[in-house]
């Protein structure tokens, strides 16, 4: 066991993150490493765990999505996570449809405006 624990050092550079946020997610409960004195080592878990964490904030989810969403694993299991996976996925994708429908349309209206520019300069 103890090859597979790794080393707040080793888990900041793995996963390319601060040593500032890898104490914020364990301050907030994401990740809870076994701590020896004021040595503090990470397991499996705790790397599966941040392999979700980093996901999730990718897709744009708050750590208090991610942080319940984990939770659901572990008070009722990998089912019950499984279908608020999917709901709030199917949330994050309506709301990412809404804002590449607004985006898309920004584009348009300054490419108009662009195009229009140009052609009075002519």
């Amino acid at each position: 066991m103890a090859d597979e624990l790794m080393t707040f050092k080793e888990m900041c550079a793995k996963f390319d993150v601060t040593p500032r946020t890898l104490r914020y997610y364990e301050y907030i409960e994401l990740i809870q490493p076994k701590r020896e004195g004021r040595s503090r080592f990470y397991t499996p878990r705790d790397c599966a765990r941040m392999v979700l964490i980093l996901r999730g904030r990718r897709f744009g989810f708050s750590l208090e999505e991610i942080r319940q969403w984990l939770l659901i694993y572990e008070e009722k299991g990998t089912t019950a996570q499984m279908k608020a996976w999917i709901e709030l996925a199917d949330r994050k994708l309506g709301e990412l449809a809404d804002e590449k429908a607004q985006l898309q349309s920004t584009i348009d209206v300054l490419q108009k405006l662009r195009d229009d520019v140009e052609e009075s300069m002519n």
